[in-house]
């Protein structure tokens, strides 16, 4: 354990700055200062593109990439961030899988409330399909709000008589608009980023007056998970939204669904963004990478 890392970590996330209740360009200058801190891999090359209705940043290794996709969603409680705010987390994944990466700029609010968010990540899957990828070869990965979107993109997906993805990856997601789950109140304070005040300003604007009761927008407490594909969600101790993954992951295990709940003690929201900074965050991205490897099907990418 990195005591150390840990605390300062800890610190720098304690310092005043626009948590959630500032202006809406306060809120996204602020997260992405903080983000341009966190280190970005060399061994990339990236160029902007489009996928489906949207944006997109490809991000592919240096050395030839092996066959198959991740599908990026990235952070910002649907509110701020974007692919270069997530760079961190993509390229982290690219170099450790060798896998090229989709991240998607998709509409944030509270220009564009739900479910424009949603709309957008499923025609960026739609896209990857027509393209000709098998959904073998296509896995999901998102922190945070692109968390939770991993899995609200799959339902609509199902609901799109579209295939599952080959494998989910959910790194602090985002799971329930209710704000029901018991780590709201048990983490309060000792989450060194979030506050339920906060965290309710900047939802009401994804919201925009829409019932938060609907499997699209509290998936761990109301989601149908039947014939998910292969989940991995990783989450830290230090978070408010902690029992977001525990609860999804335990109605995944109820629906039959594999799962791994992968908790890291004593860590903040979307700690694998501190990789170089933090042991436990390089760790944790090498523990996300060798579940790909082992998900994505690279026989079939290589075939078809």
């Amino acid at each position: 354990m990195s005591r150390e890392q840990r605390a300062r970590i800890d610190a720098l996330l304690r310092r005043p700055r626009p948590a959630g209740m500032g202006s809406v360009e306060e809120i996204r200058a602020g997260f992405r200062a903080l983000m341009a801190q966190m280190n970005v891999p060399t061994e990339i090359h990236t160029r902007t593109t489009t996928l489906g209705d949207r944006p997109a940043v490809l991000v592919e290794p240096v050395r030839a990439a092996r066959a198959g996709t991740i599908l990026y969603f990235h952070g910002g409680g649907f509110v701020y961030g974007s692919p270069e705010t997530a760079m961190p987390l993509t390229a982290n994944l690219v170099t450790r899988t060798g896998f090229r990466a989709y991240s998607v700029d998709y509409r944030l609010a509270p220009e564009h409330p739900f479910p424009a968010a949603i709309d957008d990540t499923l025609s960026a899957y739609r896209a990857l399909l027509d393209s000709g990828e098998r959904p073998s070869t296509i896995a999901f990965a998102g922190d945070s709000a692109g968390g939770g979107l991993t899995v609200s993109t799959c339902l609509a997906a199902r609901d799109a008589g579209l295939p599952m993805p080959a494998a989910i990856v959910a790194f602090s997601p985002g799971l329930d608009q209710t704000r029901t789950g018991e780590s709201m109140d048990t983490k309060a304070g000792i989450d060194p980023l979030f506050t339920r005040e906060g965290m309710e300003h900047t939802g009401a604007m994804y919201l925009a007056g829409q019932d938060p009761h609907q499997p699209l927008l509290s998936p761990a407490i109301l989601a149908d998970l039947s014939g998910f594909p292969p989940m991995l969600l990783q989450a830290g101790t230090n978070e408010m939204i902690l029992d977001d993954a525990t609860r999804l992951a335990a109605r995944a295990r109820a629906a039959g669904v594999d799962v791994i709940l992968d908790v890291t003690a004593d860590v903040p929201h979307v700690f694998q963004s501190f990789a170089g900074l933090l042991d436990e965050a390089d760790e944790a991205l090498d523990r996300a990478a060798l579940f790909l490897g082992q998900r994505i099907s690279t026989r079939e990418a290589i075939s078809q």
